[in-house]
């Protein structure tokens, strides 16, 4: 047997013993399969695995996490960007976006975005949150198993802050990543 023929070989087995011991990620909520009927009547089981491409073991976040709130593309966060009226908020936690994240993004934990609104342009009343001036806030974090940015979205909306001044990029850093657009390493 030739060498390129073991070398092809031994890929092809490690590839194969690799797949067989993948694990199973949720897909929706808890759900790690998802059993699709086809016309003909024939069921197919869909499952997730990680990949290299993948960045969490989340699961699939709706387009829209709330009513109301406005799901973008790309394309209106490279507008936003440059937009005075918008504030572009990773979401994600520290480390990740120390590590990388898109320009002229600012970072606001998920778990302290209910707790820090008055960055948002919302005013503290009380109790409460007064967020009659509050700014258009578009939010990301991982991507689409990501739940962390949906997470602060549904915080912010139960403490007062209008849900069509959210606009979510649901794509995030995995579709950012994916499609070679520029990142930056995040400052404090």
């Amino acid at each position: 047997m030739s060498l390129v023929m073991r070398i092809l070989l031994s890929v092809i087995a490690v590839a194969w013993m690799g797949a067989a011991s993948a694990e199973d990620l949720r897909i929706i909520d808890e759900d790690k399969v998802f059993v699709a009927t086809l016309d003909s009547g024939e069921s197919v089981r869909i499952t997730r695995q990680m990949t290299p491409c993948a960045k969490n073991k989340g699961w699939l976040q709706p387009l829209v996490p709330e009513p109301g709130i406005v799901p973008v593309t790309e394309i209106e966060v490279l507008n936003a960007i440059n937009d005075e009226g918008f504030i572009l908020v990773d979401m994600r936690t520290q480390e990740w976006f120390l590590d990388a994240t898109i320009p002229g993004s600012v970072n606001i934990p998920y778990t302290e975005v209910a707790m820090r609104m008055d960055e948002l342009g919302c005013a503290k009343q009380g109790s409460g949150w007064d967020c009659a001036r509050a700014m258009k806030v578009l939010g990301f974090c991982n991507g689409p198993v990501c739940p962390q940015s949906p997470t602060a979205m549904r915080a912010m909306i139960r403490d007062g802050f209008p849900a069509d001044r959210i606009y979510y990029y649901r794509g995030g850093m995995l579709d950012w990543d994916a499609l070679g657009l520029t990142t930056v390493e995040g400052e404090f």
